[in-house]
């Protein structure tokens, strides 16, 4: 089983802000990586619907003998991870925006949270801000239309700078000093919001954290793969594998598989 790869899936070619992470800390390990891009975005659908996706998704990569499985996508973790876990024997890490490192270190006691509809309306979103923001002021905003643009592989186009000015400036009228990042795509577009955001205001998203718990649960599990061997990673997108291509680099191949 250690031999076995990482399965990654996310509503697109936003969860590759995931994996770079993961490959980066665990080189040796095999991954498989499925954009689902002819459903993106997750954000708007009902639970229902996020459930049957994940469980897609999640039956492709154990076919192909995954060991472990990555959520990359806020809205399916917070609306599936708990089915998926009660359903398969695997171990499956998720991910969800990081309101508590943002919450502990602001001075502010005011942060920003961009995220997808269905991230934001969830259950354990709320658990979270709860449990970690009491006394903060946490301004959230739908991140409306973004998705789509990382998708289309507009990431520095005009519209993605006018969508992200008016989601940020009602965050930094409140005065905030962290903005959390809570959907995988949306790392892809941080060099456009560094230029909207003023000195003192930090960028906190999820990857390096996922990474690190990815490696603890391989270890916990017995698990970590300790071949050296050169490791294979699988890219599978059902749409355009372009726009993935063009985000994974050239080191690397994504193919078209319909699923």
């Amino acid at each position: 089983m250690s031999s076995n790869p990482i399965g990654i899936f996310d509503s697109g070619v936003g969860g590759t802000s995931i994996w770079k992470e993961i490959h980066q800390l665990l080189p040796n390990e095999d991954t498989i990586y499925l954009a689902d891009s002819k459903y993106a975005p997750y954000g708007p659908k009902g639970k229902k619907r996020i459930i049957e996706l994940s469980i897609k998704n999640t039956e492709l990569l154990l076919s192909k003998n995954c060991k472990l499985i990555v959520v990359a996508c806020n809205t399916a973790t917070t609306n599936a991870i708990d089915y998926l876990r009660k359903t398969y024997d695997v171990p499956f890490i998720g991910i969800e925006p990081a309101i508590k490192p943002a919450a502990l270190s602001t001075k502010t006691k005011s942060i920003g949270i961009l995220a997808t509809k269905g991230t934001l309306s969830s259950e354990l979103f709320h658990k979270t801000s709860d449990l970690y923001a009491n006394g903060i002021e946490i301004i959230e905003r739908v991140g409306e239309g973004l998705v789509p643009l990382v998708e289309e592989g507009k990431i520095e186009s005009k519209e993605a700078k006018t969508l992200l000015k008016k989601y940020i400036d009602p965050m930094l009228q409140a005065n905030i000093d962290y903005l959390v990042l809570g959907c995988t795509h949306y790392p892809y577009l941080i060099p456009v919001i560094k230029d909207l955001l003023p000195e003192g205001v930090s960028i906190i998203d999820s990857g390096e954290a996922v990474a690190k718990q990815t490696k603890a649960v391989l270890e916990q599990n017995n698990l970590l793969n300790t071949s050296s061997t050169e490791a294979e990673n699988h890219f599978y997108t059902n749409d355009n594998p372009e726009v993935i291509q063009s985000l994974i680099g050239d080191a690397f191949k994504a193919e078209y598989l319909d699923f």
